[in-house]
């Protein structure tokens, strides 16, 4: 119980809390490979760089907070090649990545209807969506997952399903790769709907969705459940490469993406000219997404029996870059296990940030290089 007067105090950012294992790891021969986090290290497509490049010298005014004609038509039309789902270029609005959209959605929705002040979203999940919640002043609740990582909403209470104002999915996940079925994801939409909830479906990793193969298969959407209610969150961050620039964009329901466009010009909420210009190209072009989605199938395929041999399972879905481990004997929790690699020169993200429920696993990034790859599994004791 926080005492009179005060207020919201920041919990240590989950990454700061490696700072120790981080120091080991340096500290073994050939140095750090750090797996904590998924930043990208592959190049940025040529086609981005020729538009920033060409953009910016005339980047003299403010940038359009909405996005430009040109972006918003992009992502509408990338939209529609990628998932079938027709969304008007008026129906997107641009984000400064996602991450700053998936902290501020509960602040904005709880503005537009104070009535409710809970947050749902998956009980192993990205930290932001339950932080989004707290730095809104609102309730964030888990929603549990079953033995396959999947969303249970027969599992929410009534009573919190009568408060929430938002439901956040996320597909493919971070962390675990999994993916919900097109029925599966149309199903939590009716559920949300029935019950008043806006969805939000986070799917920036949609264009690494796998099979057990490794080949690239067509990704799901919420959109295809129709736009009533419903928000999908894009970032150009892992399609391509394109972090650093701080570009996405969110697209659904006609009167929710307009609220939040007011809301976002009030607050200057702005990505640049010159980075929205390669954003568009770079929307426009899949023959550089095709060969990010082989290089992290092959890193995949290359580093699973490394860490199978080493007693770990994988014990998530095929997609995204990321891999979700535990300990086969089950007897190191997820903390034991990133120590242990931490003393190969291996830095993982345990389990434990994304949820009570990831306390056995650890997360493993795939973003580096293939020669970072092959020096941290070499290390392995043999």
């Amino acid at each position: 119980m926080r005492a009179p007067g005060v207020g919201f105090v920041p919990p240590p950012y989950p990454h700061d809390r490696l700072a120790e294992l981080r120091a080991v790891a340096g500290a073994v021969p050939g140095g750090l490979v750090d797996c904590s986090v998924g930043t990208p290290v592959d190049p940025m497509p040529e086609i981005a760089l020729r538009a920033l490049r060409d953009t910016a010298a005339a980047a003299t005014g403010y940038p359009a907070t909405l996005g430009s004609p040109v972006f918003r038509a992009a992502a509408a039309a990338w939209i529609e090649r990628r998932f079938g789902c027709v969304v008007s270029p008026e129906h997107v609005v641009a984000c400064i990545g996602t991450k700053e959209l998936v902290a501020s959605l509960p602040r904005a929705l709880g503005l537009r209807d104070p009535s409710r002040d809970t947050v749902l979203y998956p009980a192993v999940a990205y930290p932001t969506y339950a932080m989004g919640a707290q730095l809104a002043g609102l309730r964030a609740v888990p929603v549990p997952v079953d033995d396959q990582w999947q969303l249970d909403l027969s599992r929410v209470t009534e009573a919190d399903a009568e408060r929430a104002l938002l439901l956040w999915l996320n597909d493919p996940s971070n962390p675990t790769g999994v993916v919900a079925s097109p029925e599966a994801m149309v199903g939590s939409a009716a559920w949300a709907r029935d019950r008043g909830i806006v969805v939000a479906s986070d799917e920036c990793y949609a264009e690494f969705t796998y099979d057990q193969g490794g080949e690239s298969v067509p990704p799901v959407t919420v959109l295809a459940a129709g736009a009533h209610g419903v928000l999908a969150v894009h970032s150009l961050s892992k399609r391509s490469n394109m972090a650093g620039l701080r570009a996405g964009f969110v697209a659904g329901d006609a009167e929710l993406v307009a609220y939040l466009g007011e809301m976002r010009k009030h607050a200057g909420l702005m990505i640049s000219a010159p980075v929205q210009a390669a954003a568009a190209a770079a929307l426009a072009d899949d023959d550089h997404v095709g060969e990010q989605q082989r290089r992290y199938a092959r890193r995949q395929a290359f580093a699973v029996p490394a860490f199978e041999a080493t007693g770990l399972c994988a014990d998530g879905g095929p997609s995204t870059f990321y891999l979700w481990l535990r300990d086969g004997a089950g007897v190191r929790d997820g903390w034991a296990v990133a120590a242990d690699l931490a003393a190969t020169g291996l830095l993982v993200a345990p389990g434990e940030f994304y949820g009570d429920a990831g306390r056995q696993h650890v997360r493993v990034a795939l973003t580096v290089t293939d020669e970072q790859l092959a020096l941290a599994c070499g290390r392995f004791p043999e």
